[in-house]
């Protein structure tokens, strides 16, 4: 095959491909400060021990990050044949995704500017060895 085809660029981007189970929301409802607080407390920690930490974790964050969680569980068992007992967070992050822009009439006629923030959260599992 020719040297700079199109089929062996994908070849090799693929066998560099991240191999990990994971599950990612998009444009989640939630500033990323507050689904960090949540992402700390679980990072590191096994699959289950997390799920506890998330339904007794008062803030709204945790719901959204434990659906998530859930998620990257059904695709390690279903996609890569993982056991749940060995699952562990290997990496949990949220960046900034777009800002929803509202206006609050405020006196004397002024307007101020609401930013209602939106966020990316990652979540990727691996086994222990």
């Amino acid at each position: 095959m020719a040297k700079g085809h199109r089929s062996q660029y994908k070849r090799e981007r693929n066998a560099q491909k991240d191999t990990r189970p994971s599950a990612k929301l998009s444009y989640a409802r939630v500033p990323v400060q507050k689904a960090c607080f949540v992402l700390d407390a679980i990072r590191g920690k096994d699959v289950e021990t997390a799920l506890g930490i998330l339904n007794y974790n008062p803030r709204n964050a945790s719901t959204v990050i434990k659906k998530l969680l859930e998620s990257a569980i059904a695709n390690a068992e279903n996609n890569n044949g993982m056991n749940k007992e060995d699952l562990y967070i290997a990496e949990c992050y949220a960046s900034d995704g777009p800002i929803m822009k509202r206006i609050r009439p405020r006196a004397q006629g002024r307007a101020y500017r609401i930013e209602k923030r939106l966020s990316n959260i990652t979540v990727v599992l691996d086994q222990r060895k």
